[in-house]
């Protein structure tokens, strides 16, 4: 078909841009995916796009004795291309034909995985051979359920820490996991799949951002499993065993994004990311909101691209990232700060010192979960050995909040390690310190002349090596009123900014303490006035 243009019509691509291959050729013997599509088609009357033919047919491949290739599948496309569908689609079909006995659908929004199970319930009851098997539904607010006469049920969880736990699941949905800013859901949800055989795991969203912890951290996992195709950087994997590497690879990544580098005009890319463009999604409507909207959201939820920063944040757009430098390195002296997370679940040593620039240099050196080895930390050695933390000669002291915090408990017992200097930090000091932190990485805003500086010109003076926990930290910390200034609040903000306390407290330590600045006369520097 050809476009008024004169073009052909755009479609969407049907294969993934990056994906994981199968192991070997997917044949209705090899892959349960064809039995869904004949489900969806024949018995729900649903004719699914292309694409979601491919996924089913690639993410339900089978291991030689039968079970599912993947535990976890991670679907990445970008909004509107018709995931709730595939979703409701697969729901069904593992319940009425494949014997799934427990299917959990979440969000971090109950609201959306109300949605997709409401959709669900719609198609069975609309179809009379669906709907004679149907013993229950249940639709109330926060119970929802569908349970069928052969007790196969799919039930709707809140994504919590306590979402899931007591449950055995064969099929879980985790929607919009893009908003997962912490392990606590993904950890009490995953699991309800661990002693089920024929289990999965969906986690379904478009693209995140800094603060999408556990969808950043499965994404770079498959990405660094084939070779790394975008160049992502600073990700580490963890060690495997022999019995890990044995058991292949479990994890699956489908997904349909464009390309980095690419221009927002480039229709290829629109192509990559929307895969239902030309069937339910139009070149003119992709066309509207790239004209209309900021290039950074359009990135991310019309090409499924991620940002390395949050929509909001306390800091002016850009400028933590620009202080990004993981080779950086303190030169002299130094200060530490500890923080304590808001629920005491993590503790955090901060450190700051200047570079060989005389550039504020921040980073953390420690975090670890609970706060009993945080004392232990100061009286052991770094790793190369070396004389104990506490005995460095270019430490200026420690700091951490004397009083109103959780980690203020650990004040008494640091004061009691020989040989540490605590120089506590409270009062006025708390926003002050915060200040002097924020006008860092802030810049400077006016040039020598007094002219201001176009802000995206403007060099922060302040570096870090630009660590995820940091980074997810400084994106989207909120302020604490304080008089007319202000300090990071701890239980308000949405992720864990005891981190970004942690640096904030060693910087305003290190620049009080640990820079004198040589005493001149006023005489010395200016003209005498004689009267």
């Amino acid at each position: 078909m050809v476009t008024a243009a004169g073009r052909d019509k755009l479609y969407g691509c049907e294969t993934p841009r990056i994906y994981t291959p199968e192991l070997r050729p997917l044949t209705r013997q090899t892959s349960k995916g064809f039995e869904c599509i004949a489900f969806a088609e024949q018995v729900l009357g649903i004719e699914l796009f292309p694409w979601q033919k491919w996924l089913l047919i690639h993410a339900l491949e089978l291991n030689p004795d039968g079970s599912f290739r993947f535990r976890t599948v991670v679907l990445l496309v970008a909004r509107q291309n018709g995931k709730s569908t595939l979703m409701q689609v697969l729901a069904l079909w593992r319940m009425y034909m494949d014997a799934a006995k427990l299917t959990i659908g979440t969000a971090q929004n109950l609201d959306i995985a109300e949605e997709v199970w409401r959709g669900a319930v719609e198609l069975a009851e609309g179809v009379p051979e669906l709907s004679n098997e149907i013993e229950r539904i249940d639709k109330t607010n926060g119970k929802k359920a569908l349970e069928l006469s052969t007790g196969e049920r799919y039930k709707v969880q809140a994504a919590n820490r306590r979402g899931g736990r007591g449950l055995s699941a064969d099929f879980v949905i985790l929607d919009e996991l893009r908003e997962h800013s912490s392990w606590d859901a993904w950890a009490a949800i995953s699991k309800t799949t661990m002693a089920r055989f024929y289990a999965q795991v969906w986690a379904v969203s478009n693209a995140g951002d800094a603060s999408s912890i556990v969808l950043r951290f499965l994404r770079n996992m498959a990405h660094m499993a084939l070779g790394n195709p975008d160049n992502l950087e600073d990700v580490v994997l963890p060690e495997l065993d022999e019995d890990d590497e044995a058991d292949g690879d479990s994890l699956g990544l489908f997904e349909w994004s464009m390309a980095p580098g690419m221009s927002v005009w480039d229709r290829h890319g629109w192509a990559q990311a929307n895969p239902s463009l030309g069937h339910t999604i139009t070149e003119k409507s992709i066309a509207a909101a790239v004209k209309g909207e900021p290039e950074g959201i359009v990135r991310t939820e019309v090409f499924c691209q991620w940002l390395d920063t949050t929509a909001d944040g306390p800091f002016p757009p850009g400028r933590w990232e620009k202080g990004a430098d993981k080779h950086d390195l303190i030169v002299g002296k130094f200060a530490f700060c500890v923080d304590v997370s808001w629920d005491r679940t993590t503790a955090h040593i901060g450190v700051a010192g200047f570079n060989e620039k005389g550039i504020l240099r921040v980073q953390v050196v420690a975090s670890r979960s609970g706060t009993a080895w945080v004392g232990p930390w100061f009286n052991s050695p770094p790793e190369g050995g070396g004389v104990p933390r506490k005995s460095n000669p270019e430490l200026v002291g420690v700091t951490l909040q004397a009083k109103g915090a959780p980690v203020s408990s650990l004040l008494s017992e640091l004061e009691a390690i020989d040989g540490l200097n605590i120089l506590p930090w409270e009062g006025a000091d708390l926003s002050r310190w915060t200040g002097m932190f924020y006008d860092r990485v802030r810049g400077q805003e006016m040039d020598d002349d007094g002219e201001p500086i176009k802000p995206e010109d403007v060099e922060p003076l302040i570096s870090h090596p630009g660590q995820p926990l940091l980074n997810v930290a400084a994106a989207t910390a909120l302020a604490k009123p304080s008089g007319d200034a202000f300090f990071w609040d701890r239980g308000k903000s949405p992720n864990d900014v005891a981190p970004l306390v942690a640096v904030t407290g060693a910087a305003g330590c290190f620049l009080v303490y640990g820079t004198v600045p040589e005493k001149v006369s006023k005489y010395e520097s200016q003209d005498l006035l004689v009267l």
